[in-house]
């Protein structure tokens, strides 16, 4: 299942964030990559453990706690320090598929990628091409978003970004391990608790199917979380 995360940062954050970015210097996006991605992927990256990634790093994050709807979607358990990308002048990543377990270079940080994410942070009319095509999901020409919006969909698809013509596709991207490993589980949630929410907003808080449903929930969270 893939989820649209609508609004993540406001007009004011995304151009905050395309300040940093903008003014920060860019590397090969294989820095990272790993052999299979390495053949599939051209693009530029901020260096990972610059300056301009870590207090950009920190914007993303802080908005994701704010966002309601990705924590419904994701249960996060840990996210990865998100990364950040641009496309321009034909550059593109091909079919490949994300590695199952993330390692921090330099740390004992580790995780297992259940959900991607791709937050963008051009608006779909600056550039041409660079859809995200999401096998089992999207067609060409695939997603593109406003900036400001993020896409979460699951760590096991392949996918890839097409060329980008004209323009740049600017974006920050991360993995997500989710506290219910399963994903079937974490769709009967989330319908269970946008279904929560649906009727508390109708029937209000205390109302006592509210509060059975609020239950059940988090009875089934409970039964099926990592910690």
């Amino acid at each position: 299942m893939i989820r649209i995360i609508p609004d993540v940062l406001d007009a004011d954050g995304v151009a905050k964030l395309r300040s940093i970015l903008d003014a920060a210097d860019w590397i090969d996006g294989n820095e990272t990559s790993g052999p299979q991605a390495a053949l599939a992927k051209r693009n530029q990256q901020l260096p990972e453990f610059g300056e301009a990634a870590a207090e950009a790093g920190r914007i993303v994050l802080d908005a994701l706690g704010r966002a309601p709807l990705f924590i419904a979607a994701a249960l996060p358990l840990k996210i990865y320090p998100p990364y950040f990308n641009r496309y321009a002048g034909g550059e593109n990543f091909g079919d490949h598929i994300d590695n199952a377990i993330r390692m921090r270079r330099g740390s004992d940080f580790r995780m297992r990628s259940d959900l991607s994410a791709t937050l963008f942070l051009a608006d779909p009319d600056t550039y041409d091409g660079g859809g995200l095509v999401i096998e089992g999901f999207t067609q060409e020409p695939g997603i593109k978003l406003p900036a400001g919006h993020m896409i979460l969909y699951p760590s096991t698809t392949v996918h890839r970004v097409e060329p980008v013509t004209s323009g740049t596709r600017v974006a920050s991207f991360m993995w997500i391990q989710s506290m219910v490993r399963d994903q079937g589980q974490r769709n009967l949630l989330f319908d269970l608790d946008m279904g929560v929410q649906g009727a508390a907003a109708t029937m209000g808080q205390g109302d006592a199917t509210v509060v059975r449903l609020t239950s059940v929930y988090h009875n089934l969270l409970r039964r099926w979380a990592d910690s």
